[in-house]
């Protein structure tokens, strides 16, 4: 059987596999609570592996595997920012959020605060963050399916992507929360199980000695010690420093401020459930970044990385092939057609719960508690987010395209830096800072994600570079290609800022009560509209 027949049968089971828990979710479901919040019915162990299966996305599985078989060290320092963020989403966020909110992240702002102004805030902020996020994952997706069908057709790529843009946007409209998180349970199963066999088969080729295979890596780098280094992606200049510690801030703050991971804290029952998800995610994402590791410096060590992509996307599912027999054998193809479904089933797990986020917020956010004023009903609300899911998916679509050429790790952590300079103020401040108030909302979101959004476009990240999003153009001036060093101190002080500069009173007694709805979970159930 050709490796080409191999992988679509496993394509096809996958998909089958999904598409069937899809529909099962969908006749489980009924009303706004079971499409948005999955009926709050999952255990602690349940959620965790769905957020497992969240937040293990392309760009851990093949992004940072694809970083450290380039760059060595400086690549593993995305896996040390993307579990040490988890630290933050523990003790700020997880249960202080599942007691005061209900569906989306703009219902515990929008507590004590006026409504229209920061809904419509909050819902930008979460569909950019979730667009910029899915970028990374149609990506992979593209590189994926040209590597496995052995094209290089541009067409085939775009072709790749639309059809991911397809299934996410049918996993949202049929299954909501329900069909989505069993989604991300299974494929984190997948994931960690199919990541653990090429661990095993990779240290086994040098005799499970962890030291052999960190020497042959340096060795056939061709950058010899300097790939086990800090030094070799980061620290040649002043400005690559600087932009190493915005990484470093955009990574670590990020996930608190993710509203695909913050909604995930709604589908538990009871706010003991969301600390319990947390710490099982934790444990799980942690043992999942040591196989980064080994994944990455294996695939230094065992190919020839000058033949990956040049943002060394593939590196995973070449490693597979490579230690499975090598191009060709029947080893190989099985390995390789296996890595590259669990990938799939990655992506299209990844890109369900970000579309569903984003599309829940459009709805949720601006349609009933902006336009209707919290007057539309359950049946409209969620054929609302049915149309915002399509139309959120096409954009999706359309800006993947001309990124293809772009790290999907080093695009993960664009979405993360937004996040983090757009919502985690607003979160943080909303929940500790009585004198908070709806200018200052407003203000730190816009302008966290403003100037986010702004810095991105005027780096070397869009153009001016031969890896740029464009490269016939050059109108790049900001130096740094992560924005967070700026972007994320700007979005505090600007929600600072805007607050004592208002003359709105401070709603003290709302916030008293936000106050004990957070750390009691009483009235947690009750709707935040008022």
């Amino acid at each position: 059987m050709s490796s080409q027949v191999l992988t679509t049968i496993l394509f096809l089971a996958v998909v089958a596999l999904t598409v069937g828990i899809t529909f099962w979710a969908s006749r489980q479901s009924s009303g706004t609570n079971d499409f948005y919040a999955g009926g709050r019915s999952f255990s602690g162990f349940q959620n965790g592996l769905a957020i497992g299966g969240d937040y293990m996305s392309a760009a851990s599985f093949l992004g940072i595997s694809g970083a450290i078989a380039l760059y060595g060290y400086d690549g593993f320092l995305y896996s040390i920012g993307f579990l040490v963020a988890w630290l933050v989403a523990l003790l700020l966020v997880a249960e202080m959020l599942r007691n005061s909110g209900r569906y989306t992240m703009a219902d515990q702002l929008a507590f004590r605060m006026r409504q229209r102004p920061v809904r419509t805030a909050a819902a930008t902020s979460t569909v950019v963050v979730s667009i910029f996020y899915l970028l990374a994952q149609m990506v992979g997706a593209g590189a994926l399916v040209a590597l496995l069908l052995g094209v290089d057709s541009q067409t085939t790529k775009n072709l790749t992507i639309f059809a991911v843009g397809a299934l996410m946007i049918f996993y949202v409209t049929v299954g909501g929360m329900k069909g989505t998180t069993w989604v991300q349970i299974v494929k984190a199963v997948l994931l960690m199980t199919g990541s653990a066999l090429i661990v095993v088969l990779v240290l086994a080729k040098f005799d499970f000695n962890i030291s052999d295979m960190l020497g042959a890596a340096a060795a056939n780098s061709g950058s010899g010690q300097a790939f086990l280094e800090p030094g070799l992606r980061y620290g040649a200049d002043a400005t690559s420093k600087i932009d190493f510690i915005s990484l470093g801030l955009a990574l670590v703050l990020g996930t608190a401020g993710l509203p695909h991971i913050l909604i995930r804290f709604y589908t538990v029952p009871t706010s003991r459930d969301a600390r319990k998800s947390v710490l099982w995610a934790i444990g799980l994402i942690g043992v999942f970044y040591l196989f980064t590791l080994v994944l990455g410096f294996g695939a230094a060590a065992l190919l020839d990385t000058s033949t990956l992509d040049s943002a060394g996307n593939l590196a995973s599912p070449k490693l597979a092939e490579a230690v499975g027999g090598g191009a060709g054998s029947t080893g190989g193809a099985i390995l390789l057609a296996l890595i590259a479904a669990v990938a799939f089933a990655t992506i299209l797990a990844v890109v369900a719960g970000l579309v569903l986020t984003s599309s829940a917020s459009v709805a949720h956010d601006i349609y009933n508690s902006v336009i209707k004023k919290g007057t539309a009903s359950e049946k409209d609300e969620i054929r609302v987010t049915r149309y915002a899911a399509a139309g959120i998916g096409l954009v999706a679509i359309v800006l993947a395209i001309p990124a293809q050429n772009l790290n999907i790790a080093f695009l993960v952590a664009l979405a993360f830096a937004v996040a983090a300079s757009a919502n985690l103020p607003a979160i943080v401040y909303n929940m500790f800072w009585r004198g908070f108030n709806t200018r200052g909302a407003v203000w730190s979101i816009y302008g966290g994600l403003i100037s986010a959004v702004g810095l991105v476009f005027f780096s070397p990240v869009v153009s001016g570079s031969e890896t740029a999003l464009f490269t016939s153009g050059d109108w790049s001036w900001f130096p740094l290609s992560n924005p967070g060093i700026v972007s994320i101190p700007l979005g505090f002080f600007l929600g600072w800022l805007g607050s004592v500069t208002s003359k709105e009173p401070a709603a003290a007694d709302r916030y008293t009560e936000l106050e004990v709805r957070a750390l009691t979970g009483a009235g947690a159930e009750e709707a935040v509209v008022h």
